[in-house]
C-alpha cells in the first residue's frame, strides 16, 4: 500500500488561488503518484467549515482514503460563531479524523492521530515561562493568542494531548504505528537557534510531552507539520517526516502542481 503524506496546505491563505485550485492538483498528484491513503497533518484552513468540505470534498472526488487531524489555524474562532472547543467536538465527529479513532491499514499497520499542542520545552531557556505565556515578542503577537479560545493554558493542552494520543495507541499497540501530529514532536524540526525570533517563538512550534511514546512503543514514521519545512530522517529505527505545502511566500516556485508534488511525502507498506 502506497501512502501519502503532506500538511499545512492553507487553502485560503493563497493571492492567486483558489481552495478549489489546491483540490483539484492535489487530487492529480495522488493520481500520478499511486497513492492509495492520503495523510494531512492539519493547517487547511483558518475556518472549519472549509477545511471539512475541502476534506469532504477531496475523498469523495479522489476515490482515495483520506485521513487528518486539525491543525491549529483549523482550530481559530475568529467570525465562526463556534469556540475551539466546540470546533475540536465537530472534527472528531468526522470519520476522517484520527483523533479518537486510530485507523487500521491491516494486520500490521495503524495510524494514529492527534493534533499535540505546544508545552514551551522549545524555546530557549533564558525565557521563563511566565515571559513565554504572553505569546508576545519584538512586537510580533502569536496569533494563536487572539484567534484561538481554549479554555485552560497551553501546557495542560499539550499533556492532555499526549494522554489522549497515549490512549489510541494503546488500542493498537500491537501493531507498527504511523503517528501523526501537527506540532512538532523532535527538536530536529525547530528553527535553529540561535536567532533572534525563533528563540522566543520555538516555544510555540514543539512539545516534549509526546517523548515517552516513541520509548514505549513500535512507531516507526512519525509525521507533523506546523514549522514549513520539508525534511524527513531516520533515527531509533523512526522516520520523522515534515512534508508541509506552506505558505505561497515560502514556495520555491510559482507552480503549485510542483510545489505539491515536491512536499507529498511518500512510503509503500
Amino acid at each position: 500500500m502506497k501512502i501519502g503524506m503532506i500538511s499545512d496546505l492553507h487553502i485560503d491563505r493563497h493571492k492567486m488561488l483558489k481552495p478549489e485550485d489546491f483540490h483539484k492538483t492535489l487530487i492529480n498528484v495522488l493520481y500520478q503518484r499511486e497513492i492509495e491513503v492520503l495523510l494531512i497533518a492539519g493547517d487547511i484552513s483558518n475556518n472549519y467549515k472549509l477545511t471539512q468540505q475541502f476534506i469532504k470534498n477531496l475523498e469523495k472526488q479522489s476515490q482515495i482514503k483520506v485521513l487528518f487531524i486539525p491543525g491549529n489555524h483549523d482550530f481559530w474562532s475568529t467570525d465562526t460563531g463556534a469556540t475551539s472547543a466546540e470546533i475540536l467536538d465537530f472534527y472528531m465527529a468526522m470519520d476522517t479524523c484520527l483523533i479518537g479513532k486510530p485507523y487500521e491499514i491491516n494486520d500490521e499497520w495503524a495510524i494514529v492521530g492527534n493534533t499535540g499542542w505546544y508545552d514551551y520545552t522549545y524555546a530557549n531557556p533564558k525565557f521563563s515561562l511566565e515571559r513565554i505565556a504572553r505569546r508576545k515578542y519584538y512586537g510580533a503577537t502569536w496569533q494563536d493568542k487572539v484567534k484561538i479560545d481554549w479554555p485552560m493554558e497551553d501546557r495542560k493542552l499539550s499533556r492532555i494531548a499526549a494522554s489522549q494520543a497515549t490512549k489510541d495507541i494503546e488500542k493498537v499497540k500491537h501493531k507498527k504505528v504511523i503517528l501523526m501530529t501537527h506540532i512538532v514532536t523532535h527538536p530536529k524540526f525547530a528553527v535553529p537557534m540561535p536567532h533572534r525570533i525563533f528563540d522566543y517563538f520555538n516555544a510555540f512550534i514543539g512539545t516534549s510531552d509526546f517523548n515517552a511514546l516513541y520509548e514505549h512503543y513500535n512507531i516507526r514514521y512519525s509525521v507533523m507539520g506546523h514549522v514549513h519545512f520539508r525534511n524527513a530522517f531516520e533515527e531509533n529505527e523512526v522516520t520523522y517526516i515534515c512534508p508541509c505545502l506552506g505558505y505561497q511566500r515560502e514556495w520555491r516556485t510559482a507552480h503549485i502542481e510542483q510545489e505539491i508534488n515536491h512536499a507529498l511525502y511518500s512510503i509503500t507498506i
